[in-house]
């Protein structure tokens, strides 16, 4: 299992905001590239970054962000937030992010989504990310919901050549009460795409029961921030 350690960027910082509500965020540090070098240090192969401003805008926002951290460290990022076509998917990779995440474009055309993951070249680019309120799938940064389920969406995509799924728990997420594992169990034995845990990973025993239940990954965001995980000891316990 892989270790993903957590970047998330509004207005160039590094920032968690607590459930997706963007009215209560703490703020960790005005130098994304340096956290970076951190997570790179500790021995993390991927760093999860989500830009939130383009996440709730639609616009690509912290570009010079990830630009330094591209330039900072020489391991994998994955990259969420507002890429809601071929060309904003396009310029992203062209940045030297590895694979980039799909959410609410996704889920309002899968049609497209279907279209740019199995396009030539693109199947270990390209992640689905489906974040849930009581099992029900919200999009636009989280502030819109829908009434699609997690489980109906990665049944549908079961057999497409996708890199993985970051399954959000958003009640759990940037709150450090536990990965919902029993859903997130749930996903797995639903889909043949690998699975990624996302929300509330709060101890070693997150990682542990992730592990266990076959997780492809476990994101680890406001627990590092707040000192209560260590990245390297993470890393070793999911190897």
């Amino acid at each position: 299992m892989k270790i993903l350690p957590a970047i998330d960027l509004r207005d160039g910082k590094v920032v968690r905001l607590e459930k997706g509500d963007y009215d209560v965020q703490t703020t960790y540090g005005d130098d994304p590239a340096a956290v970076a070098q951190t997570f790179a240090q500790a021995g993390a192969e991927w760093i999860h970054i989500v830009d939130l401003d383009a996440a709730k805008s639609g616009l690509p926002t912290n570009t010079n962000a990830i630009a330094a951290i591209r330039s900072a460290v020489d391991i994998n990022l994955e990259l969420g937030g507002g890429m809601r076509d071929d060309k904003s998917v396009q310029t992203a990779l062209d940045a030297g992010v590895n694979r980039v995440i799909i959410g609410s474009a996704a889920l309002r055309d899968l049609e497209w989504f279907e279209r740019l993951a199995t396009g030539q070249g693109m199947g270990d680019k390209v992640v689905l990310g489906l974040d849930a309120r009581n099992g029900m799938l919200a999009a636009d940064g989280w502030t819109t919901q829908t009434q699609s389920t997690a489980l109906d969406i990665a049944r549908r995509v079961t057999d497409w050549p996708l890199a993985g799924i970051v399954y959000t728990d958003i009640a759990r997420d940037g709150m450090l009460t536990g990965v919902n594992i029993d859903a997130t169990a749930e996903l797995i034995n639903a889909t043949n795409v690998p699975v990624i845990a996302s929300g509330g990973v709060a101890s070693m025993d997150d990682i542990l029961a992730c592990k266990k239940i076959k997780c492809w990954g476990a994101i680890v965001g406001k627990a590092w921030y707040e000192g209560m995980i260590d990245i390297t000891e993470a890393c070793r316990l999911a190897r």
